[in-house]
C-alpha cells in the first residue's frame, strides 16, 4: 500500500464506505480520525488528547447516517447511540444499585464503552442541552468525573466522537452562518477538530451519477462495493499496524504549523471573509492532531511540511464560506449628486493614474462622427411611414418620452447601486481599519501633548484641535492601497471605485451608524450649492462611533 505514493491517501479514503458516492472530503476526515494523533502527556501531568473529532452537519439524505453506522461496524470498539434517545447518564457513566449486596456500583455509559475506539452520535442536535453539557469534559479531557452516591471517581473515556446533526429548518441555508443553521451551543462546536457541512447541491450532472450508483447498488451491491481500491480487511489492518507509529513534529513541521495558523486566522479576520465558525487556537491543536495522523497515512515516523499542507488544505476545506446576496445601497437625491461623477473633479485622481501608468480607455468616436451619426439616425426617424401625411410630430413626441424614460431610469440608477456583500465588507473593514488606525495615533498625540513629551523631530508635540479623518484622504489612500495591489486596471474602473466608496462611507454613516462627522467645511461667499456638496464630502471629517467596538 505505501508504495502507492501520493495517490495512498486518496485510495484509502475512496474505501472508507465504498456504497455512499462522493463526500470524498467527509471520507478523508474519517480516515484521519481512525488514524488518530498521538497522545502526550505533559510533566505536569496533563495529558493532550491525540482523538480527532469530527461533526457532519448535513441536509437530510445526505448520508450522515449511514457513514456513522459504516464507523461503528469498522472498529471493534466503536459504540452507535441517537442523541435523542441518549441521556446524559447514558453517553457518560451512572451509579445503580446492585441487587445482590445491595451496595452502589458504576455503570458505564458510550463514552466509557468506547474508550481507546470511537462513539458515533446520531440526531446530536436533538439531545437536550443538559446532556451535551455533560460530555464537554469528555470531548477535551477525554476523562469522567463522577460524584454521587458517596462515590467519587474519574474514568477514562479516550475516545473520538463522530457526531451528525440535521440543519434547524430542514435544509441547511448557505446565506446564514452555521450557529443559525444548527442549535448547538458554541462551546460543543469549539471542541470539534473538523466540521463538515453536506449539502444537497441540485445539479443535473451530479444528480445524474448519484442516482447511477444507487441503482448500481442495488442491482449488484457486491459488485459495486468490490470497486473500491482496498477491501473492508485491508483497510482494518493498514491503520492497526499504521496507528502503532508515533510520529514527532520535525523543525520544517513546527515552522510550517505556525504559517497555516497565522494563514488560517488572518483569512478569517481578513475583510469581506464570511466563514463557518471562527479560528481559535484549539484549530491550532486540531492542525497538529490532523497532520500527526496524516504522517500515519503514509507511515512516517516524522511529520514534515507536506502533512501538514495537506492537513491544512483538509481544515479549510472544512470552513464552509457562507454565501451573501448582494447589498442594495438607496441613496437619497443629494448623496447620489455628491458621490457621482466625484473621481472626473478632483484634480489629485489624475495625478495618482498617471503615477501609477493606469491605461486610459479607448477614446470616444470623433466629434464629427457623431454629428454624422446622429444627423443619420435624426434623418432614418423623420422619415414619414408608408402610407403616411409626412407629419413628423409622431416621432419627435416618442422621441421626448423616450428621452424622459431615460432620464428617470438613470435617476434611479443613480440613487440606487447594487454591490455584492463581499465586496461593501471589503471596502468597509478597511475604511474602519484605516479610521481605527488614525484614531489611535491621534490619541497617541494627545496624551503625548498632555504629558507634555516631545515628537520625533525633538519639538513638543501640539495638542489636536481637530480629530477624525479627512474623507478625501480616506479614499485617497484605499484608492492607492488597490493601485498597489494591482487591481484597478483603468481609468475607468478607477473612477467606479471612487465613487463606490463614497457610497459605502455614506451607507456606513447613514444607514450603519460605524461613523460619525467630527467636522464639515463651512460655505464660501459666491460658491455655488454643487461645488460646496462636492467639496463638502471631500473635506469632511470622519471618526468612528463611539458605538463601534473593532474585534
Amino acid at each position: 500500500m505505501a508504495a502507492r505514493g501520493p495517490a495512498l491517501f486518496d485510495d484509502l479514503a475512496r474505501s472508507i464506505a465504498p456504497a455512499v458516492y462522493g463526500c470524498e472530503a467527509v471520507k478523508k476526515a474519517i480516515l484521519l480520525m481512525l488514524m488518530g494523533g498521538v497522545h502526550k502527556t505533559t510533566k505536569e501531568g496533563i495529558n493532550l488528547r491525540g482523538d480527532i473529532n469530527i461533526a457532519v452537519i448535513g441536509d437530510p439524505s445526505s448520508a450522515k447516517s449511514q457513514l456513522l453506522k459504516y464507523v461503528s461496524g469498522f472498529l471493534p470498539r466503536a459504540v452507535y447511540t441517537s442523541g435523542k434517545a441518549s441521556t446524559a447518564a447514558g453517553l457518560t457513566a451512572s451509579v445503580v444499585r446492585e441487587p445482590e449486596n445491595n451496595e452502589f456500583a458504576i455503570e458505564a455509559g458510550a463514552l466509557m464503552l468506547a474508550d481507546n475506539g470511537i462513539c458515533c452520535i446520531d440526531e446530536f442536535d436533538k439531545m437536550d442541552v443538559s446532556d451535551q453539557v455533560a460530555i464537554h469534559e469528555a470531548m477535551e479531557q477525554q476523562t469522567i468525573s463522577i460524584s454521587k452516591a458517596g462515590i467519587q471517581a474519574t474514568l477514562n473515556a479516550r475516545t473520538a466522537i463522530l457526531a451528525a446533526a440535521n440543519p434547524m429548518h430542514g435544509r441547511y441555508d448557505k446565506s446564514q452562518p452555521l450557529k443559525k443553521n444548527i442549535n448547538l451551543p458554541p462551546a460543543i462546536l469549539s471542541r470539534f477538530d473538523l466540521l463538515h457541512v453536506m449539502i444537497d447541491e441540485l445539479t443535473e450532472e451530479e444528480d445524474g451519477r448519484i442516482a447511477a450508483h444507487i441503482v448500481a447498488l442495488h442491482k449488484d451491491p457486491t459488485a459495486t462495493i468490490a470497486q473500491a481500491p482496498f477491501t473492508m480487511e485491508k483497510l482494518q489492518r493498514y491503520i492497526k499496524y499504521a496507528r502503532a507509529i508515533k510520529p514527532r513534529l520535525s523543525a520544517p513541521a513546527q515552522q510550517a504549523l505556525v504559517r497555516s495558523f497565522k494563514r488560517l486566522r488572518g483569512d478569517d479576520a481578513a475583510p469581506g471573509s464570511h466563514s463557518a465558525y471562527r479560528i481559535t487556537v484549539r484549530q491550532l491543536e486540531a492542525l497538529v492532531r490532523l497532520s500527526e495522523a496524516m504522517a500515519r497515512v503514509y507511515l512516517s515516523p516524522v511529520v514534515t511540511g507536506e502533512h501538514v499542507a495537506e492537513a491544512a488544505k483538509l481544515l479549510k476545506a472544512s470552513i464552509l464560506k457562507v454565501d451573501v446576496s448582494d447589498l442594495n445601497m438607496d441613496e437619497d437625491d443629494l448623496a447620489a449628486d455628491m458621490a457621482a461623477n466625484m473621481a472626473q473633479q478632483d484634480p489629485d485622481f489624475s495625478d495618482m493614474m498617471n503615477q501609477h501608468n493606469v491605461p486610459h480607455e479607448q477614446q470616444p468616436a470623433a466629434a464629427d462622427d457623431v454629428d454624422m451619426a446622429d444627423a443619420d439616425h435624426e434623418q432614418q426617424e423623420n422619415v414619414p411611414p408608408p402610407g403616411g401625411d409626412g407629419n413628423v410630430q409622431q416621432p419627435e413626441k416618442q422621441a421626448s418620452q423616450q428621452g424622459k424614460q431615460q432620464q428617470q431610469e438613470q435617476q434611479q440608477q443613480k440613487r440606487s447601486t447594487n454591490i455584492s456583500a463581499e465586496k461593501y465588507e471589503f471596502i468597509k473593514n478597511m475604511l474602519l481599519r484605516r479610521l481605527w488606525e488614525n484614531q489611535q495615533e491621534q490619541e497617541r498625540q494627545q496624551a503625548a501633548a498632555a504629558d507634555g513629551e516631545m515628537d520625533v523631530d525633538g519639538a513638543a508635540a501640539t495638542p489636536l484641535h481637530k480629530s477624525g479623518t479627512v474623507q478625501k484622504e480616506l479614499v485617497d489612500w484605499y484608492l492607492e492601497k488597490q493601485l498597489q495591489r494591482g487591481v484597478i486596471k483603468s481609468f475607468e474602473a478607477a473612477e467606479t471605485e471612487y465613487d463606490l466608496v463614497f457610497k459605502v462611507i455614506n451607507h456606513m454613516y447613514r444607514k450603519e451608524g460605524l461613523v460619525t462627522v467630527t467636522g464639515a467645511p463651512k460655505k464660501q461667499p459666491n460658491e455655488d450649492d454643487e461645488s460646496f456638496r462636492n467639496r463638502f464630502m471631500k473635506e469632511r471629517r470622519l471618526a468612528l462611533s463611539p458605538n463601534f467596538v473593532p474585534e
